[in-house]
């Protein structure tokens, strides 16, 4: 029972105000039957300039995503990581997204090929299409006028060879060099530099150098000429693997002639090599040091530097510290890098754990698809998505990805067109997974009838437990 003295304040209030607001009984209802007062909504795009990427599954509006026109502004960087189990659609992502790129005329694509079957890699197909030969390091046809890259071509810097120098040797023996070996080096590339000026300097002229030191350098730093020698030994025998050993004849003579740096697509395939030997990250160095030298200009060209099984370079202290300062130093010439990897852990476990953090954070750009639940809680809590997000994941279907750029998180199905499939759905990607192809329609029609049953399921859940009031 209201207070009298409420009651007449109210009346007098009315009165002289009017009736200021309309008293409604509750309403008792379930939160199923509630969902309906309130309408759906969407999550904004990223706009309407760049690649079409396919669509965002809950609005269905088309899904476009261009790094080039979203910096500055969405984007505090171009860079992009890519991740997810073998057979969900990353392969086929990253190749129809590069054929889309390439329809702009001031775009340029460099990948590093590490898969591959049946002789080839698997961008063969692409280049084929486009005209162009991949660069192929393989060290059973380099003595036979294979390809080369030279870490002493004249292209680079003398800073960056001796830093390239310094890189491969270290990822050869696992540790840093000391001083006494890092003088040895120094002064033996600066004697080699100085002195061979009618050819290019290879690195059988810097092994020599180590072997047999100049007097000129132990005086320098007043000490025995034998002792520059044994400092300069382990350095010898590393570069030897490269000039006599596993690795010989990629690296070691004149870069070859009619490498086009200036096509619009350039793939080093690297799909000979085997992936867990040491090979792989020296490679990796030799390669993105020549190109941090050789490809990036300041001529306004948009280049997107895309590599695969990129844990080879981010579980690498030396190599991930090379590769953080191309980054850094791309950003400005208009460098998007796209890391592709299967899984986080590979990486934020690794031996290179600081390196890779800061890789990461300097991708702004995440997607990630189907993962095992907790493979998909570590994800998630490493790159800071919702709740929401990270309980998707597992359910996934191929060619369905989490996007966040930049904190907008968003559901997408990735779409190919017919002219696309045959040069993106090779073999290899068919195979890569024990699951069966299932055509593109049937993929989005299962993922979503599995989502409107989960739906269903918790709605069912919720009002067998209890019921709401709504006012």
């Amino acid at each position: 029972m209201r207070d009298p003295l409420s009651v007449l304040t109210d009346a007098f209030t009315s009165f002289l105000f009017g009736k200021v607001e309309t008293t409604r009984l509750p309403v008792r209802t379930s939160t199923g039957q509630a969902q309906a007062v309130y309408l759906p909504t969407a999550a904004p795009g990223l706009g309407d300039s760049g690649v079409i990427i396919g669509r965002e599954v809950y609005s269905g509006k088309g899904y476009i995503y261009d790094p080039f026109q979203l910096y500055g502004q969405q984007l505090p960087a171009p860079h992009w990581l890519v991740l997810g189990e073998s057979g969900n659609g990353k392969s086929a992502l990253e190749k129809t997204y590069v054929l889309r790129q390439l329809r702009f005329r001031d775009r340029q694509v460099v990948v590093l090929d590490a898969q591959g079957e049946d002789g080839v890699g698997e961008w063969n197909l692409i280049a084929q299409e486009l005209g162009i030969t991949p660069i192929r390091l393989d060290p059973m046809t380099a003595l036979d006028g294979g390809i080369r890259l030279n870490p002493l071509d004249p292209a680079i810097t003398s800073t960056g060879q001796l830093a390239l120098l310094r890189t491969i040797i270290e990822v050869a023996m696992g540790h840093g060099l000391d001083e006494r070996s890092g003088f040895a080096l120094k002064v033996a590339h600066a004697h080699v530099n100085e002195t061979i000026t009618d050819r290019q300097p290879v690195l059988m002229d810097i092994v020599e150098q180590l072997r047999h030191p100049e007097a000129a350098s132990a005086e320098a730093m007043n000490v025995d000429l034998d002792d520059v020698r044994a400092w300069g030994l382990d350095v010898a025998l590393v570069l030897d693997r490269l000039v006599d050993g596993d690795l010989r004849g990629m690296f070691d003579g004149p870069t070859t002639v009619g490498i086009d740096l200036d096509a619009p697509l350039i793939v080093f395939d690297l799909s000979h090599i085997d992936r867990n030997s040491i090979a792989m990250p020296i490679l990796m160095a030799i390669v993105g040091v020549w190109l941090e030298h050789t490809w990036i200009r300041p001529d306004r060209k948009k280049r997107i530097f895309l590599v695969e099984e990129a844990w080879h370079i981010i579980n690498s202290p030396f190599v991930a510290q090379l590769f953080q300062r191309l980054l850094k130093f791309g950003r400005r010439l208009g460098l998007s890098f796209v890391a592709v990897v299967h899984h986080l852990s590979d990486v934020v476990d690794g031996a290179a754990a600081r390196e890779a953090a800061a890789i990461l954070k300097m991708a702004s750009t995440r997607t990630i698809y189907a993962q095992k639940a907790d493979e998909a809680r570590a994800t998630g809590r490493v790159l800071g998505l919702p709740r929401w997000a990270v309980e998707i994941i597992p359910t996934l279907t191929p060619g369905i990805a989490v996007w966040d750029v930049n904190g907008n998180v968003q559901v997408v199905k990735h779409l190919v067109t017919e002219a696309e499939r045959p040069l993106v759905f090779t073999d290899r990607a068919m195979t890569e997974s024990s699951r069966p192809a299932v055509p593109e329609h049937v993929q989005a029609a299962e993922w979503e009838a599995e989502q409107r049953a989960a739906l269903i399921e918790r709605q069912q859940q919720m009002d067998e437990s209890s019921e709401s009031t709504v006012a």
